[in-house]
Order: C-alpha cells, then sequence, then structure tokens
C-alpha cells in the first residue's frame, strides 16, 4: 500500500511529518507559522513595542529554531502596523564566520577547539553584533529594498535624507570600523555609503594640499632664482619635508589607529591601509574623541552600540531585537557542552542583556543548562538571569504535541476548512488520550514527526494496493513506538540519531 494512497484517504494531499528541521520546512512556514506557537510563547516573545530579553534552553528538535523564525514574522506583522516605531532584527545565528577568523588570531595549542574558546570574551560578542547590524544597515543604505518582508531591516532614501551631519558621521564612522559586505572591496563600499549620504570631506585634505603647495612653490622657486642642480641643497628638502609634514604625522597616526583596531577586533579581518584611507575621510575635529574599538575592553564598543541606535531611530527603528541561536552547530564547538558554555559565558552580562532598547532572544541547547547550575555567585550577580525571563526548559506536554500534529494534518489536508484531526488516521478503539499518553513520552516536535513518518510508512508496508486498510492499528502504534523509544534512547546517549 502506498503512503499517499493513504493520505489521499484522508484528504491530506501530502506527508504531514515529511520535514524535521523547521528552516527547511515548507509545511510550517506556509501554514504553521503564525498558529502553531508553544505554550510559553508570549514569556519569549513579549511585547514588540517594548521587547525583553528571553534566555530559552530547550533539547534538540524542541522548535528553538522554529520559535526564532515566529518570531521574525510577528516582528514583520509589527513594522508593517508600525511603520514609524519599527523593530531592527539581527540574526545572531551563524557563528562560523566569526570563529573560524578568531581562530586565526592564535597559533599553536591556542588553536585547539577546546583552549581557544576560553579567550572568547564579551567585546567579541559586540563586534560580532554591531558588524552584522552595521553590514545589514549599509547594505539598505546603499541599495534600498522596501519590500514588506524585509521591513526588519530596510530603510527609504526619505528617511536617510533626514539624517543630520552627525548622524552620517556616525553611521560612516560604524561603517569604517564593523562593515564587513564581501561585494566589493571595503574603501569602495563606504565612498559608495558617503556619496549616498551626502558626506563632503574635502576639508580633509588640507594637509595633502599644503604639502603640494609647499612642494610646487619651492620647486618654482628653485627654477625661478636656480638651477636644478640646487636640488642637491639639504634645505630644499627639508622645506618640502615640512610641507608633507602636517600630513605624514596624520597618515602616521591614523595607520597606528587602524592597526590598533585590526588587532583588537577579533571576529573578522580589517585591512589597516584600507581603515587608514577611510578614517583619513573624515576631518580631524570630527574623528576626535570619537570612540574607536582598538582596547580589549567593551566600553567603546558600548559608544558604538549607542550610536548605532542613535542612527536607527532617525531611521524609524525604535528597538533592535538579537536572535541568537544555533549555538551548538559551529565546527569549532561540534556539539560539545563545555565549548558551548565558553562561547555563552561572556555574552551573560546583565550591562548588556539590559541595554535599553536591546532586547536579546537567546535560544540555547539544553546541554549547558549542567553548567548553569553549577555557576559561583559572582557569575549569577554579573548575568542577573533572574531578570531574563529565563526559561530552563522548553517542554512539551502530550497535550501540546498532540494539537500539533493536528495543526499540521490541518495543514496539509485538501479541505483547510475541514476539522481534520490526527485521529482520523488511528482506529477508533484508539482513544485521543491514549494518543496524547503516547506522544508525551517524545518530548519534541521534531521526535514526534520522525515517530509519525515512521508509523504512517510501517502501517502502509503491511498492507496491498488492492487490499488497503484506511486505519493504523494499536499493534503497529506500540510496535513502532517501542523501536523509536530504543532508537531514541541510543540518541540520548549520543550513539544514535533519534
Amino acid at each position: 500500500m502506498k503512503v499517499q494512497q493513504f493520505l489521499d484517504h484522508h484528504g491530506i494531499k501530502e506527508n504531514p511529518f515529511g520535514q524535521e528541521d523547521a528552516q527547511s520546512d515548507h509545511v510550517f512556514k506556509e501554514f504553521c507559522l503564525n498558529g502553531t506557537h508553544h505554550p510559553v510563547w508570549d514569556k519569549i516573545f513579549s511585547n514588540p513595542a517594548n521587547p525583553s530579553t528571553s534566555v530559552v534552553f530547550g533539547e534538540k528538535g524542541a522548535g528553538k529554531t522554529a520559535i526564532r523564525m515566529q518570531m521574525i514574522e510577528q516582528l514583520q506583522k509589527h513594522n508593517a502596523l508600525h511603520p514609524e516605531s519599527r523593530v531592527f532584527v539581527i540574526e545572531y545565528d551563524d557563528f562560523n564566520p566569526f570563529l573560524d577568523c578568531f581562530r586565526e588570531r592564535y597559533s599553536g595549542r591556542k588553536r585547539r577547539p577546546e583552549r581557544l574558546l576560553s579567550y572568547w570574551r564579551l567585546w567579541d560578542h559586540m563586534d560580532a553584533i554591531l558588524s552584522l547590524g552595521t553590514t545589514q544597515l549599509i547594505g539598505q543604505t546603499i541599495e534600498t529594498d522596501e519590500s514588506a518582508e524585509n521591513n526588519i531591516r530596510s530603510v527609504s532614501k526619505a528617511q536617510i535624507s533626514n539624517l543630520s551631519h552627525l548622524e552620517k558621521r556616525d553611521l560612516l564612522l560604524l561603517a569604517a570600523f564593523y562593515d564587513n559586505s564581501l561585494d566589493m572591496p571595503a574603501v569602495q563600499r563606504w565612498n559608495r555609503l558617503r556619496r549616498k549620504l551626502k558626506f563632503s570631506y574635502w576639508k580633509t585634505e588640507w594637509e595633502r594640499g599644503l604639502g603640494l603647495l609647499v612642494t610646487m612653490v619651492t620647486v618654482g622657486l628653485v627654477f625661478y632664482l636656480g638651477t636644478w642642480k640646487d636640488f642637491g641643497q639639504w634645505w630644499i628638502w627639508l622645506l618640502m619635508f615640512a610641507g608633507w609634514a602636517p600630513w605624514l604625522w596624520r597618515q602616521s597616526t591614523l595607520l597606528w589607529k587602524a592597526w590598533r583596531v585590526t588587532r583588537e577586533v577579533r571576529v573578522f579581518d580589517h585591512l589597516p591601509n584600507a581603515l587608514r584611507k577611510i578614517l583619513s575621510r573624515i576631518e580631524r575635529r570630527e574623528l576626535a574623541g570619537q570612540p574607536i574599538p582598538s582596547r580589549d575592553r567593551s566600553d567603546d564598543r558600548y559608544e558604538l552600540l549607542t550610536k548605532f541606535q542613535t542612527v536607527l531611530k532617525k531611521l524609524g527603528f525604535t528597538n533592535i531585537v538579537i536572535l541568537v541561536d544555533r549555538v551548538d552547530e559551529p565546527h569549532l564547538v561540534n556539539g560539545s557542552a563545555e565549548r558551548m558554555r565558553d562561547l555563552l559565558w561572556p555574552m551573560f552580562d546583565n550591562k548588556l542583556l539590559k541595554h535599553p532598547g536591546v532586547a536579546f532572544k537567546l535560544l540555547l541547547p539544553s546541554d549547558v543548562v549542567y553548567y548553569l547550575q553549577r555557576e559561583e555567585k559572582e557569575f549569577y550577580e554579573r548575568s542577573r538571569l533572574d531578570k531574563q525571563n529565563l526559561v530552563t526548559s522548553l517542554d512539551w506536554t502530550g497535550e501540546s504535541l498532540y494539537d500539533v500534529a493536528c495543526d499540521r494534518v490541518r495543514a496539509c489536508s485538501v479541505d483547510h476548512g475541514a476539522n481534520h484531526s490526527i485521529k482520523d488516521l488511528f482506529d477508533d478503539s484508539i482513544s485521543e488520550q491514549e494518543l496524547i499518553s503516547q506522544f508525551a513520552q517524545l518530548r519534541v516536535p521534531r521526535h514526534l514527526f520522525k515517530f509519525l513518518y515512521r508509523l504512517i510508512v510501517d502501517h502502509c508496508n503491511h498492507y496491498t494496493v488492492d487490499n488497503p486498510s484506511w486505519k493504523i492499528n494499536r499493534e503497529t502504534l506500540h510496535k513502532v513506538l517501542s523501536l523509536f523509544q530504543r532508537d531514541l534512547d541510543a540518541f540520548d546517549r549520543g550513539m544514535g540519531t533519534g
């Protein structure tokens, strides 16, 4: 008996349980994104007009990535309804580029994954977040995209033109330090942004102009009063050097600053000379006193974050939401709970997590809860996790898993208006409560989907096309569940795929 034959009989156009990962699950994206929420959704998401930080721990398959996608969907809706007070979204979920670059800063034994992450600091997280936010903002400023699905980061030409001179300066400063686009060379992209902002830089050229003027006047006087042989006299070269001295001093100072930035910003690569060229286009008086990420501390990063927020507010974004997910996936972490701890713990800083106008949504593996429970008093005083909307376990009850299964069946039904249920697939002798109790043993949606997929396939394999059976009986249910639980136990021990 074919699986699709079985599904067609129940008015289901495709297998509701064929996909296990929310990111590649079109059924979830099309039908379940708005309606199927975890019971603690309200605590995690909070009010988008005044978002707050949430820290959520859940085992693999509990729906962390699904929650992230649902939050993006809801924030898009909020932004569409409130165009003047939007939420800017930064997805901090791909750590590989940052960790790879970070690793290149070390050599020898320090490069080993088990040691490397112990050198990761709070400002490394801040640099990575500022890089993500600045890069996508600069991209939108250069090439505007005002589509509805892009309202979590898009800006209009009118909003850009409303920026004040100081805000343009701040945006260019952020671009110099944190724009990490691969589309074009850094200097070229920065100049495109400068032209887009209509930010002039002719005043920065006076040192170069002075050098050229002194050189031209000196050469002119030499030929007017003497001959080319007079260039052998030392005082002529000293005079020309004196003319170029202000320019040389400034360029060497900027190169020193640029080198220090390249040394301290460890999550992506700067080219010192390219950064020097960019900074030289900003007036000396405008650059003086500005925060520069050239030290191993977070103070400058907080100031730059505040500048980033100020620019965003002028562009219609009143708040920033940072979505942190997939921390177990980087190849340097490789699922290790200890390495996840080293990567995450610097971020657990109350000053950052409670920064005004910024809300973190940390969707974290439950593996690190073990280390969380064994921390000292100092850690809890610094992190103040009691104030962060903490969800220590993203649990699913049998009832909530039953509802998820029903939602999937309805989403894949030919008639979406029909009140189909997962129970329709089972023998009448199997009650709803029995299914709920069986589903409760599966713990998370991913395991539920895997089990139901196996169950439907196993049922169909026992019947022919000409002699089908349209209901799954109790014997098949218990047999497949028993085999699946055995695989699940092996998975929990790290010895299987679940």
